[in-house]
């Protein structure tokens, strides 16, 4: 459960901060894992609702200090949608992690729209050591393309809880186009990346992440798993492949 709280702009988040069961004297690098969009009618109540228990293993498993939390709208966590407000709350789970007395660096793993909002952030972050991106979407025009529609799913995933908002439409409908994780991902070199991908996901197809993985000439890992669907973070083959990532970095 999301037993902590992280905060971002004023905003109340909830998080989970996992640690090694066996601590040593020095410090460890930590990891922040980020949850996709809730697609389910009111979904956002679930959202990331298994990823302390991800954390907790990779913790154990590892030997990181890892960080999950719920995006502003979901779960516990206060405030409503929008594309700039989880890109915001994202910077500050790498402040918030990166602050922790025991940990050496950060890196980022995201799940769907997490792993693109994720790219985003390390490309711009020299803070950031590496990115793994999980069923991530290239680009968010999917959305984009249909704003008053995407604005009433996000009401009925719940979100977005207030009626009067976004105050500024035309704003918050300008993020879903200006956020582009293909150029952060052009960003991340010589850093570390991670793409893994499904060849049955039908919401964002493979090609969105070959181009992730050709928009990074250096350092990039990418795994297509036969047969997997959208949802990786429960196909253990995806989060085995994240752990062995984990395990190869330089830390």
């Amino acid at each position: 459960m999301m037993d902590e709280v992280l905060e971002s702009a004023g905003l109340k988040l909830g998080a989970h901060l996992a640690r090694p069961k066996t601590r040593g004297a020095g410090r460890r690098p930590g990891l922040v894992l980020a949850h996709g969009f809730p697609a389910a009618p009111a979904g956002a109540g679930q959202a990331g609702s298994t990823y302390p228990e991800l954390a907790d293993w990779l913790a154990a498993e590892a030997g990181w200090v890892v960080l999950a939390f719920n995006f502003r709208g979901a779960g516990t966590s206060e405030g409503d949608f929008s594309l700039g407000g989880w890109l915001a709350d994202l910077r500050s789970a790498v402040d918030h992690l990166s602050s922790q007395p025991d940990v050496s660096g950060v890196w980022l793993a995201g799940f769907r729209d997490g792993g693109s909002l994720a790219l985003c952030v390390a490309g711009e972050d020299p803070r950031v050591r590496g990115v793994a991106a999980l069923a991530a979407p290239v680009d968010f025009d999917r959305w984009a393309s249909e704003p008053r529609r995407f604005l009433e799913e996000a009401r009925r995933a719940g979100v977005i809880r207030r009626r009067e908002f976004p105050p500024d439409f035309d704003a918050w409908a300008r993020e879903l186009r200006e956020i582009k994780p293909l150029t952060g991902a052009a960003g991340v070199p010589p850093r570390p990346l991670l793409v893994v991908h499904g060849t049955d996901d039908v919401t964002v197809p493979l090609m969105d992440a070959r181009a992730l993985a050709d928009a990074v000439s250096n350092k990039v890992e990418f795994r297509v798993l036969n047969g997997a669907g959208h949802h990786l973070r429960h196909d253990p083959r995806a989060v085995a492949i994240l752990l062995g990532w984990l395990e190869r970095q330089e830390v």
